[in-house]
């Protein structure tokens, strides 16, 4: 790799976003939309962070490296009011946003209607259209407040306000207050599987809350030729509105960028200790020393030689499955992986996107993208227990494999730096990093350096595929001056 200043001697800008993943690009455009001269800078050979998309398995077979399906995609304000489809992103609903087999041969699924959710949920309906109703409805008002720093004064006080007693509460604590049936609590534990934390755990119910939410308002769409299609886009527009991308240019202190007034970063702690450390007073950077990682993934990619068989109708028209079984089930995996385990029967997150996108595969082959939880910086090969967690629900599924492509954590980290020890999220949800992510300020993407922010999952609102990390990190910049 050269290096920066031999690649743009003489070069100035107002801000340099280092790092081209979806909140670093948020960032560039924002800064580039108020008029300011913007670089970005990438050290892997494309931009997208962890939402590229590469043949992994065998020629033909396009399979998204890390993200797949994203309902903040449409769901995110700051994504929303970009014409993003002028550069080429092309949305794709799948008819059932996801679905949770059981073992009776059924699955509980959450439709892109809310009504047709409940009346599958039979005498449950009526309690899932009361949980989720009023947020869906409210959706485009409620988001940048849901989807923002927590401690601060909500435009929406009330309607906040009732997310917040739901949402505080253990996801498997409310899922039994609110449901009778199993179906019904199997499908909401799928929703909060996604928070990568134990169901047992405070906050852990939110995810469900804005996940299903987000199902029934955007929906749960996936991009039309991969999840590279959303930094593309993304890129060409801040191309078009005068940004600069420079890729293959690994940042490893901050004096290697050229002159610049505002420095924003896409990296999560402890890059920025050791890029920017120095620059920091002690006890700031004492905190993000001590910044804590969650678990991390273990993630396979399958080339098929037909579609999966699944038992339940549902799944077949799914654009995402959840594989774990009862609630009871998904809350043993989750609270097992917190306590350093590896669970027999691991919460599985499932997508097959060739169903619905024919750019995925070959004519007549398919594609599977899967993964578990597990242990922070794990080395267990968990591919035996994912396969065994499909055919479960998919009699059948191991005779359709062409090729597997498998990922531990290590591979995951050493393909994005930001995904330390695995974990895809940014960092650890836990009370004291959901409300003081990645410190205790009262603007979460400064630092005590002037000029020097944060803007990646590991400030606020966290992982997810939405930009509103890297556009409020890049608003709080221009508020500053810069």
């Amino acid at each position: 790799m050269s290096t920066l200043a031999d690649r743009l001697p003489g070069r100035t800008y107002d801000a340099i976003v280092v790092g081209a993943g979806p909140n670093g690009l948020a960032a560039a455009l924002t800064m580039a939309e108020a008029g300011r001269s913007v670089l970005v800078v990438e050290a892997a050979p494309t931009i997208g962070g962890g939402t590229r998309t590469a043949e992994l398995t065998l020629p033909g077979f396009r399979h998204d490296v890390c993200s797949a399906i994203h309902p903040l995609g449409l769901g995110s304000p700051f994504f929303r009011r970009l014409p993003l489809a002028e550069h080429g992103l092309q949305w794709i609903q799948p008819p059932v946003a996801a679905a949770h087999p059981l073992d009776d041969g059924t699955a509980a699924a959450l439709f892109p209607s809310l009504e047709d959710t409940a009346r599958a949920l039979g005498e449950d309906g009526p309690a899932w259209r009361r949980l989720f109703g009023g947020l869906a409805a409210r959706w485009e008002a409620l988001a940048p407040e849901v989807l923002g720093p927590l401690l601060r004064v909500p435009r929406h006080p009330f309607a906040m306000a009732a997310f917040g007693l739901r949402g505080a509460r253990p996801a498997a604590t409310l899922a039994r207050r609110v449901f009778r049936t199993e179906r019904a609590r199997a499908l909401f534990a799928g929703l909060a599987g996604h928070a990568v934390m134990p169901l047992e755990r405070p906050f852990s119910a939110s995810f469900a809350l804005v996940l299903g939410a987000l199902g029934h308002a955007v929906g749960w769409p996936l991009p039309r030729g991969g999840s590279q299609a959303i930094p593309d886009a993304l890129g060409a527009l801040l191309r078009a509105r005068g940004g600069e991308i420079v890729t293959e240019a690994l940042v490893a202190s901050i004096s290697e960028l050229p002159p610049a007034r505002a420095l924003l970063f896409d990296v999560t702690p402890r890059q920025l200790v050791a890029i920017a450390g120095a620059r920091f007073p002690a006890p700031y950077r004492r905190r993000l020393e001590r910044y804590r990682y969650g678990p991390g993934v273990f993630k396979l990619d399958l080339a098929l030689d037909g579609p999966v068989p699944w038992r339940a109708a549902e799944c077949a028209g799914a654009g995402t499955v959840h594989l774990g079984g009862t609630l009871d089930e998904v809350a043993a995996s989750e609270a097992a992986v917190s306590r350093g385990e590896h669970p027999e029967r691991p919460f599985v997150l499932a997508a097959q996107q060739s169903l619905f996108d024919p750019t995925r595969a070959p004519a007549g082959k398919h594609t599977l993208w899967a993964y578990c939880h597990v242990p922070n910086g794990s080395t267990f090969d968990m591919t035996d227990r994912i396969l065994a967690q499909v055919e479960r629900f998919a009699p059948g599924f191991r005779d359709r494999i062409l090729r597997v492509s498998a990922r531990g954590p290590a591979a995951l980290e050493a393909y994005d730096p930001n995904f330390i020890g695995g974990d895809i999220g940014g960092g650890m949800h836990d009370l004291d990093q959901i409300f003081g992510r990645p410190a205790w300020r009262r603007v979460p993407y400064e630092t005590p350096a002037t000029g020097i922010y944060i803007c990646s999952s590991s400030t606020p609102p966290g992982g997810g595929v939405h930009g509103m990390c890297g556009m409020r990190a890049a608003q709080a910049a221009l508020r500053a001056g810069f």
